[in-house]
């Protein structure tokens, strides 16, 4: 008799305990493109609740791209988003999505032109693709009605070679035509030249890389 009641309040403490844990949130996914996609995984590397961000390509219809074949094989540079939707929502991810890209535009974004690295967002599922149409509808109406950026449905992601990812935080050294420099620094001289955040304060004034550290 002890002993069963022993177990049983055991068992009831046991049920407590584990109804006075908090759920554990389930790691998402969103893909995005934004144009180079070392500077959508520097941006989104710095939201919180972002757990890790990979470059790659996706949308095309050839297999395995590479960086000398994605664009031909009609893929665009994409950057696949793991994110805790308990620290951060899908529809806070696509808000700050629109405002770090120039959305207006269709044929590329800031120096680098061309459908591989237009914006769209790849929705990998019914609700993301009525968040993103959602999100879009609100940039548009902010803009004027002048945004461009597609909501696609999902699309097989490859992920980019191993010397692309974390480009923008990498000590290795290149050579360019400023000589034989840090990945990191080469990085930050490419996005100043290209007219990134320049283009994006233009457009979105104060909302301009809203969420971003």
């Amino acid at each position: 008799m002890l002993r069963r009641s022993l177990l049983a309040a055991a068992f009831s403490l046991t049920a407590m305990v584990a109804v006075s844990q908090p759920a554990t949130a389930e790691k998402q996914t969103a893909i995005f493109a934004g144009g180079c996609f070392w500077c959508v995984e520097a941006d989104f590397d710095k939201v919180p609740g972002v757990l890790d961000t990979v470059s790659g390509y996706a949308g095309g219809s050839t297999e395995n791209p590479t960086y000398r074949t994605y664009s031909s094989g009609g893929h665009r540079e994409v950057v696949k988003i793991d994110f805790d939707d308990a620290k951060v929502s899908y529809d806070r991810l696509l808000e700050i999505f629109f405002r770090s890209v120039d959305p207006t535009d269709a044929g590329g974004q800031f120096c680098d032109r061309g459908e591989s690295y237009s914006t769209a967002v790849y929705a990998l599922d019914d609700a993301q693709k009525a968040a993103a149409e959602k999100a879009k509808q609100e940039a548009n109406a902010a803009l004027g009605g002048k945004v461009a950026t597609p909501v696609l449905g999902s699309a097989k992601f490859w992920p980019a070679e191993d010397y692309h990812q974390n480009y923008y935080q990498s000590d290795e050294r290149i050579l360019s035509r400023f000589g034989l420099v840090k990945k990191k620094d080469a990085y930050k001289g490419y996005r100043k030249g290209c007219g990134r955040d320049a283009r994006v304060r233009q457009v979105w004034g104060e909302a301009a890389f809203t969420g971003i550290k």
